[in-house]
Parts: structure tokens; sequence; C-alpha cells
């Protein structure tokens, strides 16, 4: 099973979409292994997008992270990098496909409701810098053994 990070923005959180988002994930067969709300203050944004540091568009997704409330969550699955990208859908709501939940439900390219990482060394990073070891929780869904039978 593999795991990674999403963080639902604060335009999700403003305009009360957490619970429709989560519903798709776990909708997907992915497991919700870690959850919590935070204000993501300047320090950890600046480490969260480092890799845009010098970017035209860089102070402003600092400005945009840290303006309200955020949702970080790890989930768990087969593929869960790849599937959650493929749910989430691209940058650009205007070119996100209807069903993803960019194409659906995001107004703008900078208010796009969410990250998600994008490679499971990425996924590690990330979930390190936004969770404790503590906070990251392992169990068996109900459902579980039953998805297995079709291996």
């Amino acid at each position: 099973m593999e795991r990674t990070f999403v963080l639902l923005k604060p335009d999700a959180v403003q305009r009360g979409l957490v619970g429709e988002i989560l519903q798709r994930f776990e909708r997907k067969g992915l497991k919700i292994v870690g959850l919590k709300m935070l204000q993501v203050d300047p320090q950890l944004a600046q480490m969260h997008y480092a890799a845009h540091r010098g970017k035209p568009f860089y102070q402003r997704l600092i400005r945009f992270i840290t303006a309200g409330p955020s949702v970080a969550l790890a989930l768990e699955g087969e593929q869960a990098v790849h599937r959650v990208r493929l749910l989430v859908g691209v940058t650009d709501p205007n070119e996100s496909q209807p069903g993803t939940i960019r194409g659906d439900l995001s107004a703008h390219v900078t208010l796009n409701l969410i990250h998600a990482s994008d490679s499971p060394e990425t996924a590690q990073q990330e979930l390190a810098l936004f969770f404790k070891p503590d906070e990251l929780f392992s169990y068996t869904r109900c459902d579980e053994p039953w998805l297995k039978i079709a291996e």
C-alpha cells in the first residue's frame, strides 16, 4: 500500500467543500490515515512551496495558502499517488476534466482547492512536513478483505 499527501486549501474550507472532497477519496477506496485542520504559517508555506521559490507566482501562493485554515490528509491505497492525482485533475480548472475535483468544483487556477503529491518521494517529504509519525494511523477498514477478492 502506498501513502500520499493531500492539502485542502483555504478556498475548499471557506466554500464548505471538505466533506464532498473527502467523500470522493473514500468512495474510490482510499483510506484516510491522517487528517487535521491547521493554519499554514509562512514558514511552513515556504517549505511546502520551496520548489516554486523565485517564480512569478510564488508570493501569491504563499499569501493564498496562509490566508485561512486548510485540511491536511494522509491517504493510503494501491497506487495512491496516481489515483489521487487522477481524481484531483489538472491545476487549471479550465483544462481539468469534468468528474475531477478541480473540473467540477474549482473556479480559478490559483484558487484550485487542493494540492496532491506528484510522486511517492514527494508524498513522503510532504507527509513528514505536515504530520508527526504519531498522527498517522494503520488500521484495516471493514471493506478491505472484500476488495482483496479481486486480486
